[in-house]
């Protein structure tokens, strides 16, 4: 077995006890878990009404929408911050001076990262099923759309993560990008339909993953005349596929290249200089 072998089966073996020790940690697990909770519950709470154009509760219909919302915060938020905070403590650094280290390390972050992914839209999805009427898990087709949606949706979003995690020296500067992701659940139609939602807002909602993710998630959970609110008033199953496709062939282009530039420009004073900054921010 060669050496970068060796290295993915380690990437593997490291993945799989960081997922374990997040599901185990109650504090942690909650923090991922809070953000679609509320969510779910101020739906259930005031999405009484009927979605634009169907006769189909709001609630329901916004509840794929913020499984998806979750799912792409859980991936990209969750490996940008893991690959900030290993760089300031020097975890990374580690890592590099290992043969193949930074590909075991890499290997590890996305496996663990997909599989909380995963297992935090799993964790938000049963519940809701049983809180809002209308969603559809029992039919056939469910199951192998939601694989493959949140397949595609993973691809596309976690290398942007590593890019993210790469770009930004600490943890604390990616709370823009926070922001960027919330104002573009706004116009995603994660709450509301976006065709409600003015022309401009929707080409914007349609550039990036968050809108598709929660198409694909809508067209396995909720029922097909539910999609007469979509625009063109069809799942646009083809279109998901090829926008994802895409934003994750962008992604493992650019990813490996950014990750190479950050894992060379990683060096003792560089990582000493990082946990000085720590030391000043106010507790």
């Amino acid at each position: 077995m060669n050496a970068r072998a060796v290295a993915v089966r380690a990437g593997v073996r490291r993945g799989r006890i960081e997922f374990a020790q997040t599901m185990t940690n109650v504090g942690e697990l909650l923090g991922w878990l809070w953000l679609p909770v509320v969510a779910l519950v101020v739906m259930h709470a005031f999405g009484d009404g009927a979605a634009p154009g169907v006769d189909f509760p709001l609630g329901a219909q916004a509840v794929p929408g913020i499984l998806a919302m979750n799912a792409v915060f859980t991936g990209l938020m969750g490996l940008a911050m893991a690959l900030t905070m290993d760089r300031e403590d020097g975890t990374l650094l580690r890592a590099r001076a290992t043969p193949n280290g930074v590909l075991g390390y890499v290997v590890g972050k996305v496996l663990g990262k997909a599989a909380m992914t995963v297992a935090v839209l799993v964790l938000v999805l049963v519940p809701a099923v049983f809180a809002f009427d209308g969603l559809q898990p029992g039919r056939a087709s469910t199951w192998l759309t939601l694989t493959w949606v949140v397949l595609l949706g993973l691809l596309a979003t976690l290398p942007l993560g590593a890019i993210l995690g790469a770009l930004f020296r600490n943890a604390q500067s990616l709370g823009f990008v926070m922001l960027l992701i919330m104002a573009l659940v706004a116009v995603s139609g994660v709450f509301y339909p976006i065709t409600a939602l003015p022309g401009w807002a929707q080409w914007v909602g349609q550039a990036f993953p968050l809108y598709w993710v929660g198409l694909g998630l809508r067209s396995a959970l909720l029922p097909d005349a539910v999609a007469a609110a979509e625009i063109g008033g069809s799942w646009r199953e083809l279109e998901t596929v090829a926008a994802l496709g895409a934003w994750a062939v962008v992604g493992f282009v650019v990813a490996p290249i950014v990750l190479r530039r950050m894992a060379r420009r990683e060096s003792g004073s560089s990582v000493e200089a990082s946990r000085e900054r720590v030391a000043q921010r106010p507790t």
